[in-house]
């Protein structure tokens, strides 16, 4: 298994939802986060002054998938995301030991 974390533009919530769910996707956090990478930021006029937005408003979706699918969940992802311009996002891949699920106590896949 693998964590997926997904660094994508708010506006694309909905796509990149849309789209774990049709890989079989049965679980996602999503978290409202800010933050900067090449991008570094950009410019606004705020009260006739230009201001420098250094934090970027992005979204964080976290969610587990199993080995066999991850390379097709993850262009599923890029598909729906992609601009082609600087500030798309990331996605980080982590390697999953194993899952419990609290209620049940059911391990590993099903637990998903």
């Amino acid at each position: 298994m693998r964590k997926l974390e997904i660094i994508v533009r708010p506006e694309r919530r909905d796509s990149v939802k849309r789209a774990l769910v049709e890989h079989g996707v049965r679980g996602m956090t999503l978290t409202d986060i800010r933050g900067f990478g090449r991008q570094g930021g950009y410019k606004e006029i705020y009260r006739g002054k230009e201001v420098l937005v250094e934090f970027v408003e992005k979204l964080k979706v976290e969610t587990i998938v199993e080995d066999d699918r991850v390379d097709a969940v993850i262009e599923a992802i890029r598909q729906v995301t992609a601009t082609g311009m600087m500030g798309d996002g990331k996605i980080f891949i982590y390697p999953v030991d194993d899952v419990v699920r609290i209620r049940t106590g059911e391990k590993g896949s099903a637990a998903l």
